[in-house]
């Protein structure tokens, strides 16, 4: 029966798993037991420096989903690639997944999300908007409203403002 399962891998050594796998299952010609291979990332669009990238992050660092038929087989020529430590489940018994977690780890339910280049507490330069080239530092960030708030000193005062992430750069 073909189902998901999960194989754990060295940290980092998740797309190389995934190729290696892939080569070996095509080199012994196991392509009806071992049927996808899928390292799960999600975009995240990032700004950097005033300026917006997408970034791909792993979502699950140091695994890799194997849609498989489990036979002693597929089991050996999966546990004996490069890179691989195991199949998540107890002992040597592999657990497939459930529909439902398929569904949660494959079907899109993550949001893609910006990061902004800031912390709270750290000095930041306004790129734009009337405040442009101020200085101030960063009180609060909103990840939901993708707002920060600063806290910027103009006429002897403190004074705070809520800023786009993309207003802002690190100093």
């Amino acid at each position: 029966m073909l189902e998901w399962y999960v194989v754990h891998t060295y940290s980092g050594y998740e797309n190389k798993v995934k190729v290696n796998l892939e080569k070996t299952v095509e080199n012994n010609g196991l392509q009806d037991l071992v049927h996808e291979v899928i390292v799960p990332v999600e975009e995240i669009e990032e700004i950097k420096n005033g300026k917006r990238r997408m970034v791909s992050h792993k979502l699950y660092p140091g695994y890799v989903l194997v849609h498989m038929i489990m036979t002693d087989e597929s089991w050996y020529i999966v546990r004996n690639t490069r890179g691989v430590t195991g199949f998540v489940g107890p002992g040597s018994k592999p657990i497939p997944l459930t529909d439902d977690e398929v569904a949660n780890m494959l079907g899109g339910g993550h949001l893609s999300s910006i990061m902004v280049d800031a912390a709270v507490g750290e000095n930041v330069r306004i790129l734009s908007g009337p405040l442009e080239n101020f200085t101030g530092l960063v009180e609060a960030i909103d990840e939901v409203r993708m707002k920060v708030r600063v806290k910027v000193s103009m006429f002897g005062r403190d004074t705070p403002i809520e800023l786009e992430y993309d207003q802002i750069e690190r100093v």
